[in-house]
């Protein structure tokens, strides 16, 4: 166990801390992390080690288990009716090119650096540690909010499976509480606490139930998409039901293919939780990259035929933005309408994956964060028999059920999405700094530099074309956006050397790939509502606190006490080499 926080031994001893917090920030706030320190000494604390026992397949059907959720069937609708038309099946193509690119740069980092941390760990080995924690934190309110959501949305996909009322035969309401959060839903918190039990019992048959459960679900896919196109008309791709509305592949144009992109890429949303499970990845250096790349080319081609398998049921102007599989079939004759029960049952499969994949996911990110001590280190511990984050993920779980109980589902979906949007931006940023910059050696402003005035065009760009008029100026306006984004990629391309280039794998075409994931992540943050923004904002400052009035403090005391490296001793194990040292090292083994 570690000893006792000094800072918080005593009330006057927090007293005295809290007067010294302005030095306390100058010293821990930008401290950046070391990849050694992440994988060997700060996983120690751990006490138990996670068990490596997962492969490149099991990586897949996490990626495509935690992606293919019961959302699909709602935000394809949406996309086409409002925004896409038929084209929506570009809308997927591109979406699934743009989580791709972010893959990519999750996969670099997952690859050097094979902890359990994810996104939190990536930022803290880069920006530091007050950075990770803001991201990590709002991340992990992000998995618990939209895991409440998705467990509620499984009692309503029941009750379309069972042809059930779901607000009056499986939930019931208490009338003394407010609207949004008077209906109980015990199957929700069933549900969750099940899968609870069975993350803290193995990650190993985690996989395997996650697996049954995913290739039952993909073979519902199947089947809608095989009846789609069989009752479909081919001219549903060219000509709306109405003469009036705009016709042809492209209604909206080319915006709308984009505006529809912006929208279905949050059903690709999920992947990230493939880099927590690196810890526990059999031979990373080739497990990760085909894992985490392959689930998402799956995913995109199976959500590009639901599309095109919707569009030839009905046209456009015909498909119900909420319920558009079921809702097609439902036009058709009497005896097609059976479909839609078997819609509710693939779509309770897809939640039943993606929770699974969620919560593994956020109780491992808890378990790193409570590693750096930034949080109780209690959160970190791994149970000996068991080689799984227990503390971590039956906290985590018992705090999702109990917001799944009471809260409906549409408050919960209005609070989630940006957070996981702002790490993977922020991931993108990483990469690009930890490939030219080495700390203690290289001159960081020029990347730094880069970083800002490419994200303040990507910015500019985004609300021109979220909020300008229509136009030739617009049009102009756009192009000279694009321009200079490319001007200044080119110009840092050009000037700035990289410091270093990953042992085993890394991101292609750098700078550009990771450039056009930054880019790609504000225009779809632009996409996003003011509550989500108030959302973020509201959690954000909550954490700004939180990491204040503790997190700064423990860590300080860690790092007094010798359990976190102080910058003279990274400096130094720099400067001798030490660290690469140990690191190839260390991934030497992995690969064995």
């Amino acid at each position: 166990m570690d000893p006792p926080s000094r800072s918080f031994s005593t009330f006057k001893s927090y007293l005295r801390a809290l007067s010294d917090t302005p030095n306390r920030l100058a010293r821990r706030a930008c401290s950046v992390s070391t990849s050694l320190e992440e994988t060997s000494r700060l996983r120690s604390r751990s006490g138990s080690a996670m068990k490596r026992t997962l492969t490149w397949y099991d990586l897949i059907g996490f990626g495509v288990g935690g992606m293919v959720g019961a959302g699909v069937f709602v935000t394809t609708g949406r996309a086409a009716r409002k925004y896409a038309g038929p084209s929506v099946v570009l809308s997927y193509a591109i979406a699934g090119f743009c989580a791709l690119l972010s893959a990519f740069c999750y996969t670099e980092f997952a690859v050097d650096m094979p902890v359990a941390g994810g996104a939190f760990s990536y930022i803290r080995v880069t920006f530091g540690e007050f950075l990770a924690f803001l991201t990590g934190a709002n991340l992990i309110i992000d998995y618990v909010l939209s895991n409440a959501a998705v467990a509620r949305g499984f009692t309503a996909y029941l009750g379309t499976a069972l042809g059930l009322s779901t607000h009056t035969q499986l939930r019931f309401t208490i009338h003394a509480l407010p609207n949004g959060y008077n209906e109980v839903d015990l199957i929700a918190v069933a549900v969750v606490l099940l899968l609870t039990l069975v993350i803290c019992y193995s990650t190993r048959e985690s996989s395997w139930l996650n697996m049954v459960l995913t290739v039952l679900h993909i073979l519902f896919i199947v089947f809608v998409i095989v009846v789609g196109f069989w009752r479909g008309d081919r001219k549903n791709f060219t000509e709306p039901a109405n003469p009036k509305v705009a016709g042809g592949f492209f209604p909206f144009g080319a915006s709308g293919v984009f505006n529809g992109a912006a929208m279905v890429y949050l059903s690709y949303i999920g992947y990230d939780a493939v880099s927590t499970m690196a810890e526990e990845v059999r031979n990373p250096v080739k497990n990760i990259p085909i894992g985490v790349s392959g689930s998402v080319i799956i995913v995109t081609v199976l959500y590009c035929l639901m599309a095109a398998s919707m569009s030839a049921l009905l046209p456009y102007d015909l498909i119900d933005a909420d319920a558009p599989f079921s809702g097609a079939f439902a036009e058709g004759a009497s005896n097609w309408r059976w479909v839609s029960n078997v819609i509710g049952v693939g779509a309770s499969f897809g939640i039943l994956t993606s929770l699974l994949v969620a919560m593994l996911g956020q109780a491992r990110y808890m378990c790193v964060i409570g590693r750096s001590c930034v949080v109780p280190s209690w959160f970190a511990r791994v149970h000996h028999s068991t080689s799984t984050p227990v503390n971590a993920s039956a906290f985590l779980g018992i705090f999702t059920a109990a917001i799944a109980l009471f809260t409906d589902l549409n408050i919960l979906l209005n609070l989630v999405s940006i957070g996981t949007l702002f790490v993977f931006y922020m991931v993108a940023n990483a990469v690009i700094y930890r490939r030219y910059v080495a700390v203690g050696t290289t001159n960081p402003w020029p990347t730094l530099s880069f970083l800002f005035c490419f994200s303040l065009t990507s910015v500019a760009f985004t609300l021109l074309w979220h909020f300008a008029p229509a136009g030739k100026a617009k049009a102009v306006m756009l192009g000279i956006c694009v321009a200079l984004a490319i001007g200044v990629l080119q110009v840092f391309h050009s000037v700035v050397p990289q410091a270093r280039r990953p042992e085993f794998w890394g991101v292609p075409l750098m700078p550009w790939i990771p450039s056009i994931s930054i880019f790609l992540n504000i225009f779809l943050l632009g996409a996003l509502d003011r509550a989500s923004y108030v959302r973020f904002g509201f959690f954000s400052a909550v954490t700004v606190v939180v990491y204040v009035l503790y997190s700064v403090h423990s860590s300080f005391d860690a790092e007094e006490d010798g359990i976190l490296l102080s910058e003279k001793a990274k400096a130094t194990m720099a400067v001798s080499g030490e660290e690469e040292l140990k690191g190839t090292s260390e991934r030497g083994d992995l690969k064995a």
